[in-house]
């Protein structure tokens, strides 16, 4: 099994891509839909006919398809090849694995937003979804970093580093927003 090891990471990181790829689009559909909720008739039932297709087609063609395979092929990886299992002793594979549970929990929350959006249900203003957006971000930044300096990773320099990372996006979001609101006016 050792030697399809290289095949398997190759297709979990392919299924990463596209899961991620998915869960960026998804939640900026949601601040699509959540702004067509606003507008007046005809235009709103237009938008919301058409982005509960693409968010429908996004979610159980890509994003749920890609999660399921990255999840496989990391397991396949990890238990059944000596590199994987090698790898799970390893305390920074703990903590990726940690971040792998948060990203699901992402997940899981954008399919609760996805299944309320279908339902003509609006809980969240498009401020939290795009605030909401960021959190893919950060949680692929921080497995980034983690997996590629594995060892070298200093604890401290790592959680001061996604705080500071998590500023500059509520920054910049804030920035974002100002702007928005002096065109609209």
């Amino acid at each position: 099994m050792d030697q399809y090891y290289n095949y398997l990471k190759s297709l979990h990181l392919i299924f990463v891509i596209t899961w991620f790829a998915g869960l960026f689009y998804i939640v900026r559909l949601f601040v699509y839909q959540t702004e067509a909720a606003a507008k007046p008739s005809p235009e709103k039932e237009i938008l919301q006919k058409q982005y509960k297709i693409m968010t429908y087609r996004l979610w159980y063609i890509i994003s749920w398809p890609s999660a399921v395979l990255a999840s496989i092929f990391a397991f396949w990886m990890l238990f059944f090849t000596a590199t994987g299992k090698a790898w799970l002793q390893m305390p920074w594979m703990h903590v990726k694995l940690g971040f792998v549970f948060v990203l699901y929990l992402y997940h899981a929350k954008c399919h609760q937003i996805f299944k309320q959006l279908q339902n003509n249900e609006v809980k969240y203003s498009t401020n939290f979804m795009r605030l909401w957006n960021e959190g893919a971000t950060i949680i692929l930044f921080s497995v980034v970093f983690l997996v590629v300096l594995k060892n070298a990773f200093n604890w401290i320099y790592g959680v001061i580093g996604i705080i500071s990372f998590s500023v500059i996006i509520m920054l910049g979001f804030k920035f974002y927003k100002r702007i928005r609101e002096r065109n609209q006016s």
